[in-house]
């Protein structure tokens, strides 16, 4: 599962994922508005206005599940995206990725 938190309505906000047990944040190295367009999608949020790094909507908690994701913008789900293994990462919180999307 998804959500976005800290932003100023649903459709905005940090990206949060839930891994089993957990919910984890996504590193913004390489974080571009075909990601972005992905989580607004998959949220059904409508279209990405923005793609946001460096902690924009504060930095979360928890573990960094995704870095390095390279989507394409057609994908379903975040998960579909190219990424690197969480347990590689090079990310601390102040890195998390957020969105904007165009429905509030």
């Amino acid at each position: 599962t998804l959500r976005l938190v800290a932003g100023q309505h649903q459709c905005e906000g940090r990206v949060e994922m839930y891994s089993g047990s957990e919910w984890g944040t996504v590193c913004d190295d390489a974080w571009d508005l075909p990601d972005a367009k992905v989580v607004c999608r998959q949220l059904g949020c409508g279209e990405a206005t923005a793609a946001r790094g460096e902690a924009f909507f504060g930095p979360g908690t928890g573990t960094i599940l995704m870095d390095n994701l390279k989507c394409k913008g057609m994908e379903t789900t975040l998960q579909n995206c190219s990424h690197i293994p969480s347990d590689v990462h090079n990310c601390d919180h102040f890195e998390d990725a957020g969105v904007i999307c165009s429905l509030s």
